[in-house]
């Protein structure tokens, strides 16, 4: 169970990575942010698959999106690309408990 865990942590990571190159892509019109896309979504997606063996969907689903969400947004403020604001840190926040709350009851 605890690998499962762990990929599905992994996979979250990715997914912020595919979003991140997703934009880069410009429309897929540039090849290195579109490979790095396409490795990304495949590795992620396999990942939350095989967690899928052991950890029910819901909990594996949202756990995924919200490491990804929040990665993701992080980034974002990180490189100025999204501003930085008390109310997005704070949803932020929240967003980290639920997600660390879902792996608590499971």
């Amino acid at each position: 169970m605890a690998l499962a865990w762990i990929i599905l942590i992994l996979s979250g990571m990715l997914e912020a990575v595919w979003a991140t190159a997703l934009d880069a892509t410009q429309g897929f019109r540039r090849l290195w942010p579109s490979v790095i896309f396409a490795v990304s979504v495949i590795a992620s997606m396999a990942g939350l698959s095989y967690a899928l063996h052991e950890i029910p969907v819901g909990t594996a689903y949202a756990v995924w999106v919200g490491i990804g969400a929040v990665l993701t947004t992080a980034w974002a403020f990180i490189t100025g690309a999204d501003r930085v604001t008390l109310a997005r840190v704070l949803l932020l926040a929240g967003l980290i408990a639920c997600v660390a709350g879902l792996k608590a009851v499971s």
